[in-house]
């Protein structure tokens, strides 16, 4: 994008809305839609959570978009449309998208090696577990930009298992917001990897290296580049790394302890300036921001005549790109499904315990947001809430609901 056209995205202070018509002129029931509200607001009243957001498009135009319950569990305020949340992994297909700007701009290709751009991962090491101690293996392979996108890094995460690789992690500085990007890829460079590259699926923080990896290349910070070059075209307006304090009354907030499990629960402050710009979940955004992404993506790569992706790079992002000799075990990819640059995807009409088509690309966020594109029935979802301990249960609730509303 050239510096006139960046000014002229810049210029919006506000997110335009995206279309609206009556649910049956796009083949949606009123009478399913309204079942779903009536579940949400028996989650509410039962204490599953304060409140939710939830928008239904179909064939271009919104046909379901509601708030329920409240935006804090001890306020008056009342859940809104505006409610701004902690999206948190739903910031990975937005920097996943990052990357493959690049790669469309001749500025990256998926093969090369991570350590091309960060030259501390020359050195990693993969870690193995035997008799009790933790050895380390040359890698068979280096890391590509294509295992950071697919999750098949070798990389882990600290909150995804207790082996010794993932307890190294616990120890580290890496949950520290007041790190940079370059010092947070250089933690994990340090690190062992937990399998070789190309191996196995771990989710993990490699889209957080995919944000230092565009700061490499284009020389900007990932908050920077992003709105340049995604957030400023599509107009959301109101999705950062951080929020104003003038939006403070703004920010939805969940239970202090989870009511399934009795834990404390602690997200970060949205009004924070970090200096380490997640890429793998530190965004903050609001259910009509995020709903202009979605649209772009279902449109195949434009929105509003502003085209941010190619049609047949993001049909490669939501294809598989897991082979079957890679270990796939994990609760985040169900049955019937498996992983492309950044998204999950749909690859069987069964398997999965709810319904859905094939080519279905989702993600959601450790807080309980979530959304799908369903590009076969030309539909998308998106569902806000900070409930972190039950966002499994309404990432099914909501599929079985919106789809049970599909004429």
């Amino acid at each position: 994008m050239n510096a006139q056209t960046a000014a002229k995205h810049a210029i919006s202070l506000e997110t335009p809305e995206l279309p609206q018509a009556r649910p049956e002129t796009l083949g949606l029931s009123s009478n399913r839609l309204q079942i779903m509200s009536d579940a949400f607001k028996r989650e509410i009243d039962k204490g599953t959570t304060p409140g939710v957001t939830m928008l239904v498009s179909r064939r271009g135009q919104i046909g379901y978009f509601e708030a329920f319950g409240k935006q804090t569990p001890d306020g008056a305020a009342a859940m809104s449309k505006d409610s701004l949340f902690r999206i948190f992994s739903m910031t990975k297909p937005i920097v996943s998208l990052g990357i493959m700007q690049l790669v469309e701009n001749g500025h990256i290709l998926l093969n090369d090696p991570l350590a091309k751009y960060i030259p501390e991962f020359a050195d990693t090491k993969v870690g193995v577990e035997r008799n009790g101690a933790l050895e380390l293996a040359l890698p068979l392979r280096p890391i590509t930009i294509q295992d950071l996108l697919r999750h098949t890094s070798g990389i882990s995460y600290e909150i995804t298992g207790n082996g010794m690789v993932q307890r190294m992690y616990q120890k580290s500085n890496l949950r520290n917001r007041d790190i940079t990007n370059e010092e947070h890829a250089k933690i994990v460079a340090s690190l062992p990897l937990i399998c070789q590259p190309g191996s196995e699926w771990n989710y993990s923080r490699s889209t957080d290296i995919l944000g230092r990896v565009i700061e490499v290349v284009s020389g900007k910070s990932l908050g920077n580049y992003l709105t340049d070059n995604i957030l400023a075209p599509l107009q959301m307006a109101e999705t950062g790394f951080h929020t104003a304090s003038a939006n403070k009354d703004r920010i939805a907030q969940p239970f202090p302890t989870d009511p399934w499990t009795g834990e404390k629960v602690a997200l970060f402050d949205p009004l924070e300036i970090p200096k380490m710009e997640s890429g793998g979940g530190g965004l903050v955004s609001k259910t009509m921001d995020y709903a202009r992404f979605c649209q772009m993506l279902l449109n195949g790569g434009t929105l509003d005549g502003n085209r941010v992706i190619g049609s047949r790079t993001l049909h490669l992002m939501a294809s598989n790109h897991l082979n079957p000799n890679v270990k796939l075990e994990t609760h985040l990819v169900p049955p019937g499904h498996s992983f492309g640059l950044g998204f999950a995807v749909r690859t069987d009409d069964g398997l999965a315990p709810y319904a859905g088509s094939k080519g279905q690309f989702f993600w959601s966020g450790v807080a309980g947001t979530f959304f799908w594109i369903d590009p076969q029935e030309e539909l998308f979802a998106v569902f806000m809430s900070q409930g972190p301990g039950q966002r499994e249960y309404f990432r099914t609730l909501i599929r079985s609901l919106v789809y049970a509303a599909v004429e």
